[in-house]
């Protein structure tokens, strides 16, 4: 399977009981589907972005953000339109009876006045007088008797409505305190002081007030979650960019290393050393010595990829470019690809600009470089240059089947589907024995089926993955993806039997066991027994970001806020690009800010 890291956050969320999503396997509103599931933050949030050889995943995590966390459409999410402002009562009202007694009707007069004057200055508002109108709301709250506490919040409210008008964003902030110091669960005045603290900078205060808003409204008012996603996404960011630039470089586990190797075929450095390339202390089987060959930096490092010696590697390429040896090329780009793997993409673009820029090199190692370099621009969000790389490298190496293969999934994140079709079908030409492009295009030709409706399209695709897993019966891929689609037609028995194929070809791949947990959260809401596949993946492979972070997903479900928060971050140290790591970061700090929401108003959203 290739080194692809599919994140299914958003199917946890269907296994809640009551959500009524309708959600498919990849954790998607199937077609048809009613309202955004009442989920946490951190599962209604961007979705992440990763690092990995298939792109198959990645673009169906990309497709789950736009159809669960950028809905618009009024049947998916309610009370969108604008709060609207200045107001004559505070919402939710909290006890607002008037007092019974002697001194009931004074206060009721000073209680009138109060009122009169907050309408005088509800005319003003409206009129777009605010410096008048911001008098009257002062006046209505040295009016108004102190333990009226919902009216006072109201005025307060109204009079930061008019300091929002004038843009004075820190008395906005100020008066929206006071509104809900008197009502803690003030949903106008938090999300106008979340507004405030954004204006303001002061990011985790704004996530935390607007947080709270989305938990009062059941995550269904499209204006906090577009804030929310907003802020999430700028905390993610900046604290992505600091910890990445300060990183310790982190080599991956020896399963996806090979995995991310496996899905090069025209690849020199990955091929096995030719008999004549080993060294003299080498012996063949029949115990001969093998040539000797000169003392290699290179060779050395291919040693070492055979032995699954991967921290050598880097260091022994770098002997031989600095000796300037003749196999200088192919040892940058040998120390260039493990910079990528090791998520140091600023050293790997040097070495790989001169490999491309040498002209007298093998034109397989060009090609190579143009789609790794391609790759890490796709990670960095430039898809034009990635385009241009990989165009680039179809033109000097028309033959190169890997060059399509790639280059299908660069298209399938751009949503250009039937030209990823295109390249996958001249992969396959190129080399008929490619289960991988195979199984991709039809992923591809579902996805695309799955997304426009189409049944007689998705019946057609689910046979092509009936023949791809036929004809390429050890092609643990072909099941995986099957195994999505199955599960997107709600088939959970049999895509469970898909991951037991793909476990049996592949025991030690981690992410398999991921996804099969998750399968069992959404069939069953058997929450042990995911649980225990999650685990059993971190067993496997404790580099496995994917675990922690779905582990994460499940502990902010369950209200274990601590345990998601110690995922998270653990996930966050394993992260192999900064933007995989900013997402990561918004997840945690979601769990963070509804910890804090939880202690200040005891808000908590469901959970399973």
């Amino acid at each position: 399977m290739a080194a692809s890291k599919p994140v299914e956050a958003a199917v946890v969320a269907a296994a809640a009981p009551g959500s009524g999503s309708g959600v498919g396997g990849s954790g998607t509103a199937g077609p048809g589907t009613g309202g955004l599931p009442r989920w946490q933050l951190a599962l209604a949030v961007g979705a992440p972005l990763l690092l990995g050889a298939g792109a198959m995943y990645l673009w169906s995590r990309q497709r789950r953000r736009r159809e669960a966390g950028g809905r618009g459409d009024a049947s998916s999410l309610k009370r969108n339109s604008e709060r609207k402002t200045p107001e004559g009562r505070a919402s939710p009202a909290l006890g607002s009876g008037h007092p019974e007694g002697p001194g009931a009707h004074l206060e009721m007069n000073s209680l009138d006045r109060a009122q009169a004057a907050k309408n005088k200055g509800n005319k003003y508002f409206k009129a777009g007088k605010y410096e008048q109108a911001i008098q009257c709301y002062t006046e209505a709250i040295s009016l108004c008797p102190t333990e009226k506490n919902v009216d006072l919040s109201t005025f307060y409210q109204n009079r930061a409505a008019a300091f929002e008008q004038l843009q004075k964003w820190k008395e906005v902030a100020q008066d929206c305190t006071k509104a809900v110091e008197l009502n803690p669960k003030y949903v106008k005045a938090l999300f106008r002081r979340a507004k405030a603290h954004e204006k303001l900078d002061n990011k985790k205060e704004c996530l935390e007030d607007v947080t709270a808003v989305c938990i009062l409204e059941g995550f269904q008012n499209q204006q906090s979650m577009l804030l929310a996603d907003k802020v999430l996404k700028l905390l993610g960011k900046e604290k992505a960019k600091e910890k990445y630039k300060n990183r310790e470089p982190l080599m991956p586990s020896p399963q996806f290393i090979k995995s991310y190797f496996s899905s090069f075929t025209d690849d020199i450095i990955s091929q096995p050393m030719l008999k004549g390339e080993k060294s003299d202390e080498d012996k063949d089987k029949e115990g001969e010595a093998l040539e000797v060959k000169e003392n290699s930096g290179y060779l050395k490092a291919k040693q070492y990829m055979e032995e699954e010696n991967y921290d050598k590697i880097i260091s022994e390429c770098s002997k031989e470019i600095d000796a300037e040896g003749r196999f200088a090329a192919e040892a940058l780009l040998l120390r260039a690809t493990f910079y990528l793997l090791i998520g140091n993409a600023s050293a790997a673009k040097p070495d790989l600009d001169k490999v491309i820029g040498l002209k007298e090199a093998n034109v397989k190692l060009r090609a190579n470089a143009l789609i790794k370099r391609g790759s890490m621009y796709m990670q960095q969000q430039q898809p034009l240059l990635s385009t241009q790389d990989f165009n680039m490298a179809a033109d000097i190496d028309p033959q190169n089947a890997d060059v399509y293969h790639h280059r299908g999934q660069l298209k399938i994140l751009l949503d250009q589907v039937e030209e990823a079709v295109a390249d996958f079908d001249e992969c396959i030409r190129l080399r008929p024995e490619s289960a991988l492009a195979q199984a991709q295009k039809c992923f591809a030709l579902y996805r695309q089926a799955y997304t426009g409706n189409n049944s007689s399209q998705i019946q057609a695709a689910m046979k092509g993955f009936e023949e791809v897993i036929k004809k390429f019966s050890r092609c643990a891929e072909g099941y995986a993806l099957y195994a999505q689609a199955l599960t997107d037609q709600q088939q959970f028995g049999k895509a469970d039997e898909m991951y037991d194929k793909c476990i049996e070809l592949e025991p030690d791949n981690a992410t398999t066991y991921v996804h099969k947990g998750l399968l069992q959260l959404q069939w069953k809401q058997d929450l042990d027994k995911g649980l225990e596949l999650i685990s059993k993946a971190i067993e496997i492979d404790n580099k496995c970001d994917f675990a922690y972070e779905t582990m994460g997903t499940i502990e902010v479900q369950r209200g274990n806020m601590e345990k998601a928060i110690d995922m998270f971050n653990k996930a966050i140290n394993l992260a192999k690009s900064e933007m995989e790591m900013a997402h990561l970061y918004s997840l945690c700090d979601a769990a963070h800010a509804q910890t804090e929401v939880a202690k200040k108003y005891g808000l908590k959203p469901p959970t399973l």
